[in-house]
């Protein structure tokens, strides 16, 4: 979406809510209430639990009509909140629900980009936490089928930190020059959580867990109630450094965190990428790790490199006095006449050089500042009955996890890799190839 638009949409919307109209327009062109029973989206909760609380508040004025969760305690308390939604443990059958209109899906990593292709298939609407994908073929199939629809279907990538007001700030700067000519972008993250491997099967699984349906279409590993420790914000933390099941911090706090890069850059994917780090273990994701990627110019940059890094590993700070480690997430730009460093919530403008001295940068004025996105899950309903448009759809938020998947593939492969966004091939290396896709059990499909 444009600056332009978001502008425009975002006017609209004010004008309309100091007028006290509280309409929407939606696409037939008809005139009805938000709230109206006509208006109503008719939802799927596919994962009840975890980040599906998130969502509990945001869509209680629509019609909550199926809820899936593969552990039944879950299924029953979210049925506390939403009784009148019939009920499953399967999201293939709860997904042949013939009155549905959207989905939002909060399940395990290896199964994001299952549930949002089939959604986009059924024609529903789709809101995904992040990751979008575990591999880089996942993000291109479920890419590829939203921009066919995209003129009918609203989506969301769940990176729901890109609500806040800074990353519009963080764009404005390195878009309008604060900093020169942009030449590089750096990601990081600095959580640490090793395994030697996967947990040795112990137990069975309690009755109210359908663990089969928990695996779906990853390779199948014994049970372990190593797997299901840990609350509801901090359970993903207990499977998703295994490659089978996730990609560690890829596509945990890295989608949140390299949104701060993607929103400002506007990318699609690279053109080549490396990766390196700790020694490459087959069962459990790399937690020191440095990828890298070009990006050729667009209609106001230059061509530039984009960094991620992970695990302790990190770039190297513009000057002594600005530790770069006390920023437990954040990211950094380089431009020809200065840094921008920040986190979520903040930011750093450093010039440097002795021509530095801003006379060239010339901020914006009120009126021309990106105005705020607002409440991000509720952004994501607005487009299901009105223009469609989202922040982080699953264009945006799927180039930018193919981008971070593909770090992933030349980490494995230890070389540069020579990559071919639009066919979604790398030209120099068949290992590499064979590492864009998985192969998944018996029974399950990605395009279905």
């Amino acid at each position: 979406m444009t600056e332009t638009n978001i502008v425009q949409r975002r006017q609209f919307l004010k004008s309309t809510a100091a007028a006290g109209i509280g309409l929407l327009i939606l696409p037939s062109g008809s005139l009805l209430g938000a709230n109206a029973p006509s208006n109503k989206l008719n939802v799927a909760l596919i994962g009840t639990w975890g980040r599906a609380l998130a969502h509990f508040g945001a869509i209680s004025s629509e019609n909550i009509v199926a809820l899936c969760d593969v552990d039944e305690n879950h299924l029953a308390s979210a049925a506390k909140k939403f009784p009148r939604a019939k009920h499953y443990v399967d999201w293939r059958k709860c997904l042949e629900q013939k009155d549905i209109d959207a989905v939002i899906c909060s399940t395990t990593d290896h199964t994001h980009a299952f549930i949002a292709n089939w959604a986009l298939n059924r024609d529903m609407h789709c809101y995904c936490e992040k990751p979008l994908a575990n591999t880089v073929e996942e993000a291109r199939v479920v890419r590829a089928t939203y921009l066919k629809k995209k003129k009918k279907l609203a989506t969301q990538v769940g990176t729901q930190r890109h609500a806040k007001p800074n990353f519009e700030r963080v764009r404005e700067l390195v878009k309008d020059g604060a900093i020169g000519e942009l030449t590089d972008a750096y990601a990081w993250g600095n959580r640490q959580l090793r395994r030697s491997g996967y947990p040795p099967a112990r137990g069975e699984p309690p009755k109210h867990l359908h663990y089969d349906l928990w695996i779906g279409p990853a390779p199948w590993h014994p049970y372990n109630p190593e797997y299901f420790k840990g609350g509801p914000g901090s359970n993903c933390l207990q499977w998703n450094m295994y490659w089978d099941f996730g990609t560690g911090q890829i596509g945990d706090m890295g989608s949140h965190t390299i949104d701060l890069v993607w929103n400002a850059i506007d990318a699609d994917v690279p053109t080549t990428a490396q990766g390196e780090g700790e020694e490459y273990n087959p069962d459990v994701t790399p937690v020191e790790l440095h990828t890298s990627f070009d990006f050729p110019g667009n209609g106001w940059r230059g061509p530039i490199r984009v960094h991620w890094y992970q695990g302790g590993m990190m770039p190297r700070s513009p000057k002594g006095y600005v530790d770069l480690n006390k920023i437990g997430h954040g990211a950094m730009f380089k431009g020809s006449k200065g840094y921008i460093i920040c986190d979520f919530d903040s930011r750093i403008l450093l010039p440097f050089g002795n021509d530095a001295d801003l006379t060239y940068y010339k901020g914006r004025d009120k009126d021309d500042v990106i105005p705020p996105l607002g409440h991000f899950q509720a952004e994501w309903v607005n487009a299901c009955k009105g223009d469609l448009k989202t922040h982080c759809d699953f264009d945006y938020g799927g180039t930018a996890i193919e981008t971070m998947l593909l770090g992933l593939v030349a980490y494995r492969v230890g070389k540069k890799l020579e990559y071919d966004g639009a066919k979604g091939r790398v030209t120099n290396s068949d290992k590499a190839n064979a590492l864009l896709s998985k192969e998944y059990r018996k029974g399950w499909t990605l395009n279905g």
